[in-house]
């Protein structure tokens, strides 16, 4: 039985006319199973932890183009035996519509892909959320000069009225969103986002199916909580049970490695914790899902990384808020090899949804510190004497229980000696432990050499990494700065095998990048900023082609110091690029 269209749509504005009376006369999508309404909060609470499908089918030109292949139904199985209760499957359709104005025609082969793959999830019982993505910046930015808007609605209400004729009969476990991250800069922005949210629930009743009583996720300027806060309104007149959707990337230079920055600060701690607050106190009778954050593998200290993890699952957990992991396919599930990359953040996550006490490495939380200390390593300089070293633990009301080294020959540490408990919590390993391990010797072979998993009465496992280390050694110290290319600097890594940050100053004092750094700490005055400035490739540290053209442009000679982890004075070395 075809679901009714909601009382909005025999009242619905007149600036939505032209759309309605523009798209083809087709009959609604009827539906001959049943639906089991949720309601929104119901359908928040089910979902949380979620995992999102990233630089899949949100990839363009098409799935498959960016550093995925097409998802396979394993990928799900994954998914769902780590613990996650949804999925968020992001979908770019600007490359798919075979059609122009005002019809706006998707290819079904693309639709049936996109139904297909939400099939995959829903087979496993899992919750989906699926929306229309990077359209948002290749043809539905309203705040681009001479944007036309009239175009925009018209596209964006086709689309929706199409995905829902294509999905319109999938049970209440489906959730649409309308666009993802709207560029929006000011409040005439955040009104035509408001009215794209309308015009997207239009869409739905148009469509038919079970829409008109689907849980959907709204959205505010940039799915930003700040602008989300000023300028969404609700919708008014519709049925749809709705929740708000936000993301969340801050602090922006921990997350992305900008300016140095490895330490994640009291301040920072402070800030993501009134963040998340915020928009709860401007939502409070709102269903709030927070539908990506991230601090990835990739780039991140982990002791750091951990700490967030746990503080943004939990306060959102505390905020009612569900949260959906970003995971573009570097980041955490190595879809090929079918493992997470770092499974105690895996396990914080988890635990911390639960609202479980969690367990964890301390590190240096001092912004203006001069060196970086993390307990999630143990780091031993070859040439230096094996003695006893303290971890540091934030134990949260819990105990440790055991400790075993990693891997199929793994032993389980003896309390006494190889360990003991400090009066603080932490753990000592006693030299005999890590003898056997690490050596004394200046011939000694640096690189990891053990990792050890740390349990704990409740909560998640804590990682600690055994690391030899000495400084790395380049090939070369210097060359001539060539435009247009990224220059590959071949390195002898001695410990750890990638970069901490890069301090990039000219021979005249400048620095090459944001002078505004200098108001900074030590370990990011001057520094530049992962990915878009610097990277590492296999045995190759990588200044970037914008990197390489800054220095000809400002036509000063630039010194390169790459710092390593552990963050400590002379861990570090420099490589020139002349003029």
């Amino acid at each position: 039985m075809a679901a009714s269209k909601p009382r909005a749509l025999a009242a619905a504005a007149a600036s939505y006319l032209f759309i309605v009376s523009a798209a083809p006369t087709k009959t609604a999508v009827e539906c001959t199973g049943s639906f089991e309404p949720v309601s929104a909060a119901d359908y928040v609470a089910a979902i949380n932890p979620g995992w999102n499908l990233g630089n899949t089918l949100d990839a363009t030109p098409d799935e498959g183009s960016w550093n995925n292949p097409p998802v396979q139904a394993t990928t799900f199985d994954d998914v769902k035996a780590a613990g996650f209760k949804s999925v968020r499957i992001p979908v770019t359709y600007t490359h798919h519509f075979t059609g122009e104005s005002p019809d706006w025609t998707v290819d079904p082969d693309w639709l049936q892909r996109v139904e297909d793959v939400v099939d995959m999830a829903l087979e496993r019982d899992l919750y989906v959320i699926t929306n229309v993505h990077h359209d948002s910046w290749e043809w539905a930015d309203v705040t681009q000069p001479g944007a036309n808007l009239t175009m925009i609605e018209e596209k964006i209400y086709r689309a929706w009225v199409q995905i829902g004729e294509k999905l319109g009969c999938k049970s209440s476990l489906v959730a649409f969103e309308p666009i993802n991250e709207p560029p929006a800069e000011t409040a005439e922005h955040g009104a035509e986002l408001n009215k794209i949210n309308e015009l997207f629930l239009q869409a739905l009743a148009e469509s038919g199916g079970f829409n008109t009583q689907r849980v959907v996720t709204l959205v505010g300027g940039a799915m930003d909580s700040m602008k989300t806060s000023q300028w969404f309104e609700a919708p008014t007149g519709y049925d749809n049970p709705w929740a708000i959707q936000y993301h969340y990337y801050s602090p922006y230079d921990f997350i992305f490695s900008a300016w140095g920055k490895t330490i994640l600060s009291t301040d920072d701690l402070a800030a993501i914790e009134a963040d998340l607050t915020n928009i709860r106190n401007n939502f409070t009778d709102v269903p709030l899902v927070l539908g990506e954050f991230d601090a990835s593998p990739l780039n991140t200290e982990p002791a750091a990384r951990r700490r967030y993890t746990d503080l943004v699952v939990r306060t959102a957990a505390a905020l009612n808020t569900a949260v959906v992991i970003w995971d573009n396919g570097l980041d955490h599930l190595d879809r090929e090899t079918q493992t997470w990359k770092d499974p105690h953040s895996l396990s914080i996550l988890m635990n911390a949804a639960e609202g479980t006490p969690n367990s964890f490495a301390d590190a240096t939380t001092d912004a203006y510190a001069t060196s970086q200390s993390s307990s999630a390593y143990v780091f031993h300089k070859v040439g230096d004497a094996v003695e006893d070293y303290t971890v540091s633990l934030l134990l949260n009301g819990n105990t440790l229980d055991s400790i075993a080294v990693d891997g199929t020959d793994g032993e389980t540490l003896a309390a006494g000696a190889d360990y003991s408990v400090t009066a603080d919590g932490g753990v000592l390993l006693t030299t005999e432990f890590l003898g056997r391990h690490v050596s004394a010797g200046a011939e000694a072979e640096p690189g990891s050499k053990a990792n050890l998993t740390l349990s704990f009465s409740a909560g998640a496992t804590a990682g600690v990494e055994i690391v030899q280390w000495d400084v790395p050694v380049l090939e070369s110290s210097s060359s001539k700065a060539v435009a247009g290319a990224d220059l590959l600097i071949p390195i002898t890594f001695k410990g750890l095998k990638h970069p901490a940050a890069v301090k990039m100053l000219r021979s005249d004092g400048v620095y090459l990048f944001d002078d505004w750094t200098q108001y900074l700490g030590p370990l990011q005055a001057a520094y530049g900023t992962y990915n878009g400035q610097w990277n590492w490739l296999g045995d190759n540290l990588v200044l970037t082609s914008a990197t390489v053209d800054a220095v000809i442009t400002a036509g000063v000679d630039t010194t390169f110091t790459f710092d390593f982890f552990p963050r400590v004075p002379g861990n570090s070395v420099n490589y020139t690029l002349t003029v």
